[in-house]
């Protein structure tokens, strides 16, 4: 009996040691998930003998709901900033461990108690140059439909972007932006509803305007550098660029927290950080990655384009993202 017990017990812990040696890391999809595994999944699973699994999209019901149940398969996500800060006031992430994480070069703009920077990004103006007759230069154009004739695309979920886009390109001023008036933001968004094709995600934004499907859109720069990379004829404004970040987070329970902290450190690391910016375009936010960078790269990347930049308020969002979201789907489902 003691020799059958003993097995049993050699087996419960072979099979918890063999899963510490696995984590699973949730992003996007597409182009900006196979970038961070090649620059950051990779080379960690390399250097430290931890397999990193895929999964995604990023999804935050779903999240929610496997805390709420207690049963976390996911151990670091990309989401956006906002929903991080939200999240970690529900209790929803585990605090990061910053004697694991070298905290000192990360930029404080994309760090807190519960979130370390992924990368940090710019919603620009984007078409395809075979459907888009002239060159559109400002939020306004999008909502031009006789200067501009076709389908536009934006990012489909209740999120900083589009609410300011359209008070934008109604003639609000960039710093008179917050508190986001809805009424006037949606009154301008009523004027082109027929005329929107939604993205979900970036792949999704990518083939719209690649396709010509949408002749031109709402996309994250990385999205827009992709396309180029690929030879697609697309035309890009950065020209009242929107500034964010999208984070990196523990939720809470997660059963491999401690492989989870350690993923954190090499994706946030100097290395890291430079070899994803180069494969995405997006830009890093370890200060000290720029250093080991192209100048060529570095001469593309959203914070090279500050003329006319405008951060999205992501303690607004998180504030406020509820009531958001409430009368964003109903008027979507309108």
């Amino acid at each position: 009996m003691k020799l059958i017990l003993a097995g049993i017990l050699a087996g419960l812990l072979s099979a918890t040691a063999a899963k510490a040696d696995e984590m699973v890391f949730t992003s996007w999809g597409g182009t900006t998930q196979e970038a961070q595994t090649k620059s950051w999944a990779e080379p960690f699973t390399a250097s430290s003998g931890i397999k990193v699994l895929q999964d995604g999209p990023t999804d935050y019901g779903k999240l929610k709901a496997m805390v709420d149940a207690k049963n976390v398969t996911w151990d670091v996500v990309d989401v956006e900033m906002d929903f991080a800060i939200k999240a970690a006031k529900d209790g929803l992430l585990e605090p990061i461990d910053f004697a694991a994480v070298p905290k000192a070069d990360l930029d404080p703009r994309f760090s807190n108690e519960y979130a370390v920077g992924s990368f940090y990004y710019s919603f620009v103006l984007a078409w395809n140059k075979g459907a888009v007759s002239g060159e559109p230069t400002s939020w306004a154009d999008m909502f031009d439909t006789k200067k501009f004739p076709g389908k536009r695309t934006f990012y489909k979920w209740s999120a900083p972007g589009v609410i300011e886009i359209a008070l934008l390109a109604d003639g609000v001023p960039a710093d008179k932006l917050y508190p986001l008036d809805l009424d006037r933001a949606f009154k301008k968004l009523d004027t082109i509803k027929s005329d929107i094709v939604w993205w979900g995600g970036g792949a999704e934004s990518q083939q719209l305007i690649a396709s010509g499907e949408a002749a031109f859109g709402q996309l994250w720069n990385g999205r827009v550098f992709a396309l180029e990379k690929d030879g697609a004829d697309v035309g890009v404004s950065w020209n009242q660029n929107l500034t964010a970040a999208d984070v990196l987070v523990v939720p809470k329970g997660a059963k491999n927290k401690d492989s989870a902290m350690k993923f954190l450190a090499a994706a946030t690391s100097p290395t890291g950080q430079a070899k994803f910016a180069e494969a995405s375009g997006y830009a890093p936010i370890n200060t000290k990655a720029k250093a080991e960078m192209p100048a060529d790269v570095v001469k593309g990347l959203p914070d090279a384009h500050v003329d006319g930049q405008i951060n999205l308020d992501m303690n607004y969002w998180a504030e406020h993202r509820d009531e958001i979201a409430t009368r964003w789907y109903a008027w979507q489902t309108k």
